[in-house]
């Protein structure tokens, strides 16, 4: 029996204009759902990493952590 692998993703969190929290995970290209809940959004997410790396062709991607800055732009 083959061992599976294991995993760790980083996943964006955001709360729309409705009030739903949108989980994004920038290291899978489309890769995203949301909640009515932050716990919500976290367990659909992983459902979601589970389907977008069933459909991934190439491999994933070996990005470090580095941390978030928030960044205002006037228009």
């Amino acid at each position: 029996m083959e061992a599976k692998k294991v995993f760790d993703f980083l996943v964006l969190i955001e709360q729309d204009e409705n009030g739903w929290f949108i989980a994004k995970v920038p290291d899978l290209k489309g890769c995203a759902t949301q909640g009515k809940t932050v716990q919500q959004a976290l367990e659909r997410v992983k459902e979601a990493i589970q389907v977008c790396l069933e459909a991934e062709t190439l491999p994933l991607p070996t990005l470090k952590f580095i941390g978030l800055q928030k960044v205002q732009v006037q228009v």
